[in-house]
């Protein structure tokens, strides 16, 4: 469902000073394509709150539709979305608007998928969980430039994490399968989902 986010009151207008390079911009339309509705409502709230107008989409089909409709300054596009790849939206965003400053956000990085992200015309690349500040500084880099490194980055025991997690939610909880695919001992496998995520 395509919504227009708006949740602060005219009143509670977001004021951004002369330091925040936002404000150089006089198109603050930012489109997020996320179909984690809990992520995108968040999401869209701190980038308001930050000066952005936003607009969120939950799909592939209704991130190009927004595309089609007004093509947005920024874009925050999640690349595994429930009919379809993120890249695709990005692609038809640089066609409509080559200067628009999009990123891609995924659940686990992948150095080829980001080379292809970054040709189809992606400003840069993001592993989830990133955090509001971290899109904000990313989208607000120069051409060329790499955004500051976050503070409190995933850890290494984190990334591992979380791969296991998505190559077993991939492989329909099934242990088994996980283990072959990863090429894993069935029994660590099941030691590593039975604990709690590193910090």
């Amino acid at each position: 469902m395509l919504t227009q986010s708006g949740t602060a009151p005219a009143s509670e207008a977001v004021i951004l000073n002369d330091a925040d390079p936002l404000a150089a911009f006089s198109d603050r339309s930012l489109l997020i394509v996320d179909d984690d509705k809990p992520f995108s409502t968040r999401l869209a709230r701190a980038m308001e709150s930050r000066g952005y107008h936003v607009q969120v989409a939950e799909s592939v089909a209704e991130g190009v539709s927004a595309v089609e409709a007004h093509a947005p300054a920024f874009a925050v596009i999640d690349m595994r979305l429930g009919d379809g790849n993120g890249l695709d939206v990005i692609a038809r965003l640089k066609e409509r608007r080559p200067e628009a400053r999009g990123v891609i956000l995924t659940g686990y990085g992948n150095i080829a998928t980001a080379v292809t992200a970054v040709k189809l015309g992606a400003f840069d690349y993001l592993a989830k969980p990133a955090d509001a500040d971290e899109i904000h500084g990313t989208l607000m880099a120069q051409p060329g430039e790499r955004a500051d490194p976050p503070e409190n980055p995933m850890s290494a025991d984190r990334v591992r994490w979380e791969h296991i997690q998505r190559v077993y939610e991939l492989c329909g909880r099934n242990v088994s399968e996980t283990a072959r695919r990863l090429n894993m001992h069935r029994r660590t496998l099941q030691r590593i989902l039975a604990k709690r995520a590193p910090r």
